[in-house]
């Protein structure tokens, strides 16, 4: 499926300042397009709905979590990583979007992860994970199934296999969710088929092989879904990375995994030691995710845009209302590493079930 999907809108407010070519002339024009974006989004039509739906725990390398910034022994974090759902109006139609609906199964394959349950070895790995009900099982406690997701889209392809998001040609695997279209930037699909060495490991190397397109969107651009929901190319921790940004009653809000934290976004106010020593000897403002460091300055370029577009935690006006994907959740295997403000969740609206009446529908419309 090429071309842009009906009922979506391209956005251009950030092609010209991605096409500044030196780092820092490039940083701030994309803070200037973000705060221009940022009013009218602002101002705009807010989404029906947002849940947040946690999928499964993972130890995670402290010195990528922080950029090596962090002063802990502790060689490991623990990650939350959740799966974000919007309901939102297209063209007055009702829309569900799953971001980051992983299939954590297939995900054990990816080459770092692997490496580790050989290491620690099966039983290990499995006592210090947690994982949560299904996501179909959370799906129908809201009133929806695996037939109602309109789209898909992850902020990345690290640890994805789309094989059982949209099924294969070779009918070994079936769609998972059988109506929707799939978000996949054009160019990190490609990548895909020959990778950077030190993206190898984060990759399924077989996770898009027989993949179905006839249900995927190959994007290229920035998309506006619909009313308050927007995909934003953020690029650097992949080529084709993207941030979800929603408009709630609480203001904008953005989920990426371009950071592990809000301490990430907001270093110079973080309690994790070494996080605001690091920033204000070196003159940042963020910490950025690092476990692929070719793409580290356009990432934290990235970074910025994100921050500048969303909105101040009101009971923290120091943090900002980006949303990791995989948050650093406080664990007795990483003491003082618990971030100085935890999101847990994005809670919006009243999620529109498909077991209501067409009345209620209506009224939700």
């Amino acid at each position: 499926m090429d071309g842009l999907l009906r009922g979506t809108t391209r956005l251009n407010d950030f092609d010209a300042a991605w096409s500044v070519a030196r780092g820092g002339p490039a940083l701030r024009a994309i803070r200037v397009a973000a705060e221009k974006l940022r009013d009218r989004f602002l101002a705009g039509p807010r989404v029906v709905a947002v849940r947040t739906l946690p999928l499964t725990t993972l130890l995670y390398p402290t010195k990528y979590a922080f950029n090596s910034a962090a002063m802990s022994p502790a060689p490991y974090v623990v990650l939350t990583h959740r799966c974000v759902l919007v309901q939102f109006l297209q063209a007055g139609a009702l829309k569900t979007l799953l971001f980051n609906p992983s299939d954590i199964e297939a995900a054990r394959a990816t080459p770092y992860f692997a490496r580790m349950i050989d290491r620690f070895g099966e039983r290990a790995t499995n006592m210090l994970v947690q994982k949560f009900e299904p996501l179909e099982t959370q799906l129908s406690t809201l009133g929806l199934s695996a037939a109602d997701i309109d789209y898909v889209a992850f902020d990345h392809f690290h640890t994805q296999d789309v094989r059982p998001i949209v099924g294969t040609t070779d009918g070994v695997s079936r769609a998972r969710f059988p109506n929707a279209t799939l978000f996949a930037p054009q160019c990190e699909w490609d990548d895909w088929d020959d990778l950077h060495p030190y993206q190898r490991a984060w990759f399924v190397r077989d996770g898009k092989r027989n993949a179905k397109t006839d249900r995927i969107a190959f994007t290229n651009c920035d998309l506006a879904l619909g009313d308050g929901v927007m995909l934003v190319r953020t690029p650097g921790h992949t080529s084709g990375n993207q941030t979800l940004f929603v408009g709630t009653e609480q203001g904008v809000w953005g989920v990426s995994e371009n950071g592990t934290s809000a301490d990430n976004w907001s270093p110079h106010d973080s309690r994790i030691a070494g996080l605001a020593t690091m920033c204000r000897k070196s003159e940042l403002d963020m910490v950025v995710n690092s476990n692929t460091p070719e793409g580290g300055a356009t990432q934290y370029t990235s970074m910025m845009l994100e921050r500048t577009l969303v909105d101040r935690v009101r009971r923290a006006p120091a943090f900002v209302q980006m949303f990791p994907s995989s948050e650093v959740t406080p664990s007795a295997l990483a003491p003082g590493l618990a971030p100085t403000l935890l999101h847990r969740a994005i809670t919006s609206g009243d999620v529109v079930s498909t077991r209501v009446s067409p009345r209620q529908m209506a009224e939700a419309r």
